[in-house]
């Protein structure tokens, strides 16, 4: 059972097209650190790039300028496919994030390159875009990614910063980019993170 089931459709585009379809599957076995509202669980990265694509779909009114959301939308679904191979990397890790831009760039190496060569070049395109978070579209993206886990964070009683220590500086470095681009939001953001703190979720 797996690849090695593959049958052949005789044209190798297509071929490439189906595998690389399959190899995607293991997003759904990388978990992240945030938990299910539910809190039967982590997500892993399938769940997460889905829900924050969905997410685009709705925030637009609140940014400073307006994105292309179906643009920003295909980067939430393609801005973790790298994390195949090089694995999910903790945001307030600071040890393993001195590694992360190396190990990222081989697994994009890795990845688009099963892909027919201008789809490859077009979604790496995509997750560059992102992660350099200059252009419009990718800040919209990248504040949905940061927003995402945050509102989990206050729905599950601050799961992911008390399990690993968090304190305010680190969580406001990481939601800049949402003061920045989507100020409205960020008051909520901020008032979550006094709430976070009072409840003793997060450290000053």
């Amino acid at each position: 059972m797996g690849i090695e089931d593959f049958l052949s459709s005789g044209n190798m585009r297509l071929d490439q097209q189906l595998k690389f379809t399959a190899e995607i599957d293991k997003m759904t076995s990388v978990y992240r650190r945030t938990m299910l509202i539910s809190g039967e669980r982590t997500e892993n990265d399938a769940e997460h790039s889905w829900h924050i694509a969905v997410m685009a779909l709705l925030f637009k009114e609140y940014c400073v300028e307006e994105p292309d959301v179906s643009r920003a939308i295909k980067m939430c679904v393609v801005h973790d496919l790298i994390e195949i191979y090089a694995g999910d990397t903790f945001a307030y890790d600071t040890k393993a994030n001195e590694s992360k831009a190396d190990r990222e760039e081989e697994a994009a190496d890795k990845l688009f390159s099963q892909l027919p060569a201008e789809q490859g070049e077009e979604i790496r395109s995509l997750w560059e875009e992102f992660d350099a978070m200059e252009t419009t579209d990718a800040k919209y993206a990248a504040c949905l990614d940061r927003l995402q886990p945050f509102l989990h964070n206050t729905l599950t009683e601050g799961h992911t910063w008390r399990n690993n220590g968090a304190v305010v500086s680190q969580v406001e470095a990481r939601m800049k980019i949402i003061k920045d681009f989507m100020p409205e939001v960020y008051e909520w953001v901020s008032n979550n993170l006094d709430r976070g703190v009072d409840l003793g979720w997060l450290n000053r």
